[in-house]
């Protein structure tokens, strides 16, 4: 028998009681149900998941005996717009994680850490300025503490900084300033563009620190980035671009830079592109990455003295894509971290010898930064499934990787979906393929839970052994998910990140559905409960898979691009399309462009659809949604779209994010008959509103 609360309080003695009562409602209201695991743990919902902070970008200092690094956690407020800040922080070498301390706070962010050379100072990025006129600027904090201070007053705002050897001087990359013509224009909004026309590249400077003179060291048709000093100062190594576009990212060299006489100089004799230049010590070689082409070509890590002799390849016979180097001590090895298959592990090339070696076997994901100037220790960031990446320390072996900080110490309290690599055999042709299931919490291997397929973006990616909260919020609500690492992904070799080519949503489609086929065969995924949502290729994905099958009850694209055809045109990456179709624009080639847009077989759909977009994605703009969208309204297909604004092709604002983690919840919930046990139930019974 339901009792029903009193509408009508009685004053006197039973006012606190009427109080307890309305705040126990409200609460009631706005709060999940008690959620937790059969061992009592809490569950891991959005809420806990705008909560992870996200470690990154860790720097030794000179001396080896403190690391600095950057933290970046989500700053939610009552009635204020929620936002990521991203501050300073550093801890001992030799830990242990409670003796880190954070050194900058505030609303703005930090970003492009340094240590000065003498160790005393940390160098940073962070916005200077009135808020209508802010710009990125270097500053300088003491490292035994006190007040940040601003160092350069460039115009147009600095990008990057490196320290000199000799600690005087700065080297920036920023763009050129805007003439006075120009500022008065941008004043009255006299301020047509022309396409193509007159874009802003980003130059070389030095900024001596004592006078705070500026001089500019480089200009001509070509955008600049990475430059890095030579370790007796003479000379400078830079990228250049053709142009600041993002489909001109690609088509880069190297550069070197005589700092007494400006003379510049290629890197290597080569066609092929050239980036990611390191010095050696004792400044004798310059370690550096090239590939062929960019998407599917191979990335490999070559060597050059600091004359400009010959140059030697160090990954013949090595499969996979090499990182950035990382000089040791001695400059006998490069060290360098690579994607292998679904881990991300540490790998050295002999400089004398040539050849690469796997160091360690850690699983998860590795992400070497540095090695002390000793040659002793190696830092970085390691996560796994279970834990957010966490700066470490190891030795040369990688055989014991110690963490150094924890600053998600407090995910012990929940409970977590256990994650495994999967592997099965591809209907297309029996390619092995392999990918990552996370499953529920509890999960029990006699029962069959609510499935959801997630390919991954790119489609040059790959799913890792990573922490994703994505992953975990699914796995609390009772979901069995599998991310596949199809054909045409990262991590497997040159050939494999190529098998897509001219194939777009051919092979991967079926490297996909056989990864489905194998869940189910194994009695872990319900068949009458399967949905699918992806981002960006993953909403490609997910929208040819809604015109293919009708085997889902759900379907969520997001990003995702139905209309290859039109794309090409409306994207800022023309140039990557072209690597997957001949090399060749649509008009050129439009049967193989709209062969494989899922806008040709829009008429199949049948599955209720939800397509996610940002209004301001410039990657895959939004009116490929609005093409999507369109067909399936007026075809009466059950189909909700979502926009969100501000938002480019990767959400940054923390209330957008949650959005779309909890319309992912209430939207499969209602289809595959799985209601939301994270969430609070006003936020639930609001978005189930609006699905039809």
């Amino acid at each position: 028998m339901i009792h029903r609360k009193p509408a009508v309080c009685i004053l006197g003695a039973l006012l606190t009681t009427c109080a307890t009562t309305r705040s126990q409602e409200i609460k009631e209201k706005q709060e999940p149900p008690a959620a937790h695991s059969r061992d009592g743990k809490n569950l891991f919902g959005t809420a806990e998941a705008l909560r992870v902070a996200r470690v990154f970008s860790p720097r030794i200092s000179p001396d080896g005996s403190r690391i600095a690094y950057l933290v970046a956690e989500n700053k939610m407020e009552k009635d204020k717009p929620w936002k990521s800040v991203t501050q300073l922080s550093v801890v001992p070498t030799n830990g242990p994680a409670s003796a880190s301390r954070q050194y900058t706070r505030g609303e703005e962010s930090v970003s492009d850490l340094s240590w000065s050379r003498d160790g005393k100072l940390l160098g940073f990025l962070m916005n200077a300025g009135d808020d209508k006129d802010k710009k990125q600027q270097v500053w300088f904090m003491y490292v035994d503490g006190g007040e940040p201070w601003q160092v350069t007053k460039h115009k147009s705002g600095v990008r990057s900084f490196e320290f000199s050897p000799d600690g005087k001087t700065l080297l920036l990359v920023a763009a050129e300033a805007d003439s006075e013509d120009q500022e008065k224009r941008t004043k009255n909004k006299d301020d047509a563009e022309v396409v193509d026309h007159d874009l802003k590249m980003a130059r070389l400077w030095t900024w001596e620190i004592a006078s705070s003179q500026e001089k500019q060291l480089t200009s001509g048709d070509f955008t600049v980035s990475d430059p890095r000093w030579s370790p007796d100062g003479t000379h400078i190594t830079f990228t250049s671009n053709p142009t600041p576009r993002q489909d001109d990212g690609g088509l880069q060299t190297v550069w070197v830079l005589d700092v007494p006489n400006g003379k510049q100089r290629k890197l290597a004799d080569t066609t092929d592109y050239t980036h990611t230049a390191r010095w050696s010590a004792d400044g004798k070689w310059i370690a550096y990455l090239s590939n062929r082409g960019f998407a599917v070509e191979q990335t490999n890590l070559f060597v050059v003295s600091a004359d400009l002799g010959p140059t030697k390849k160090l990954t013949s016979g090595f499969e996979l894509n090499a990182g950035e180097p990382i000089w040791g001590a001695d400059g006998k090895t490069i060290y360098f971290s690579a994607v292998s298959r679904e881990a991300m592990e540490v790998f050295a090339a002999d400089v004398a010898a040539g050849g690469v070696r796997q160091v360690g076997t850690k699983p998860g994901v590795l992400n070497l930064s540095e090695i002390s100037t000793n040659g002793q220790i190696a830092i970085g960031t390691r996560s796994d499934p279970q834990h957010p990446a966490e700066v470490f320390r190891s030795d040369l072996t990688f055989r014991d990787v110690q963490p150094v900080t924890n600053h998600n110490a407090w995910l012990a309290e929940y409970a977590l979906g256990g994650t495994e690599v999967a592997k099965w055999k591809s209907s297309k042709d029996g390619t092995e393929i392999d990918g990552i299931v996370t499953k529920p919490v509890d999960f029990d291997a006699s029962r069959k839970y609510p499935f959801l397929l997630n390919p991954h973006g790119g489609p040059t990616g790959a799913s890792l052994l990573t922490f994703n909260a994505t992953e975990q919020i699914l796995a609390a609500n009772g979901y069995l998910l599998l991310e596949p690492n199809f054909r045409g992904s990262t991590g497997r070799g040159e050939k494999f990140a190529g098998a897509n080519q001219n194939d777009w949503g051919k092979g991967d489609y079926k490297d996909d559905m056989s990864g489905v086929q194998a869940m189910v065969d194994k009695g872990w995924a319900d068949a009458e409960r399967l949905g699918a949502f992806g981002w960006s290729y993953g909403g490609y994905m997910t929208m040819w898979i809604d015109t293919q099958t009708d085997r889902f009850k759900a379907i969520s694209p997001g990003a995702g691009l139905p209309d290859l055809y039109s794309m090409y045109s409306q994207t800022d990456i023309h140039r990557y399309m072209t690597v997957f179709f001949g090399m060749k624009a649509p008009w050129d080639n439009f049967q193989e462009y709209w062969e494989h847009s899922p806008m040709k077989y829009v008429a199949n759909v049948k599955t209720p659809t939800m397509i996610l977009h940002g209004q301001a994605d410039t990657r895959v703009p939004i009116p490929q949604a609005e093409e999507f969208y369109r067909a399936l309204y007026e075809r009466h297909v059950p189909v909700e779209y979502v926009t969100y604004p501000r938002e480019n092709h990767g959400f940054v604002e923390p209330r957008h994010i949650q959005d779309r983690w909890q319309r992912y919840l209430v939207f499969f919930g209602k289809y595959l008959n799985n209601a939301p046990k994270t969430e609070p139930k006003d936020i639930v019974e609001r978005l189930s509103k609006d699905l039809r």
